[in-house]
């Protein structure tokens, strides 16, 4: 049995927190964000296309420059559109191959109802916060101002249309203990679902 369980949540709404407990409780986890920093990193797969599509000017060397291809980006629907068709696909193929085998795997994937990638989801949860919350703590995390913290929530899917789409909503306005605490006890009441599924699926061939 192989189940996809899809985690989501705008930018700055506790995903790290939550993955980082499933992580630890001995979840498999792919990490959409990381496959991407991946991709990025120096000698990365997906630079040579972003050189070409947004030239030397989000590049420092032979490294990219994220804060600059950042601003690029959030303040350009159009480009943002060109560096998505860039990555994510690459990031999709790879949360593939680490999905393979049977068992849980958890997609923790920000813009996963935006990407379609949550059609591959057999479930999705959504950590969520209210936007002023959401708004402060990315100001404090990336250093931005309340201008371009609000522009890149902006960008993403709206918090009131990815709580519908979801099977769950963790509310992670709490501490991060406590975000912790439901995240493992969801986790934990899946596989026992799962189990007891599969129970019923053997006594059915009996």
């Amino acid at each position: 049995m192989r189940f996809i369980l899809g985690l989501t949540g705008g930018i700055a709404s506790g995903k790290t927190n939550l993955t980082d407990a499933l992580r630890a409780h001995g979840a498999r986890v792919a990490d959409a964000d990381e496959i991407s920093r991946a991709l990025t990193a120096p000698g990365g797969e997906a630079l040579p296309a972003i050189r070409e599509v947004f030239g030397d000017a989000v590049f420092h060397g032979d490294e990219l420059d994220r804060r600059a291809l950042g601003q690029a980006v959030f303040s350009d629907e159009d480009a943002r559109r060109k560096l998505e068709a860039i990555l994510h696909p690459m990031v999709l193929d790879a949360m593939r191959a680490q999905s393979r085998g049977g068992g849980i795997t958890v997609w923790c994937v920000p813009l996963l109802f935006e990407t379609g990638m949550d059609r591959f989801c057999d479930e999705v949860w959504c950590a969520y916060v209210p936007k002023a919350v959401q708004l402060e703590r990315l100001m404090k995390r990336s250093a931005l101002t309340r201008k371009e913290a609000a522009a890149r929530i902006a960008s993403q899917l709206p918090n009131a249309e990815r709580r519908r789409r979801a099977d769950r909503v963790i509310s992670t306005a709490g501490t991060r203990e406590e975000s912790a605490a439901e995240i493992i006890r969801l986790y934990d009441e899946l596989r026992t679902r799962l189990a007891a599924g599969e129970g019923e699926q053997d006594a059915g061939k009996e």
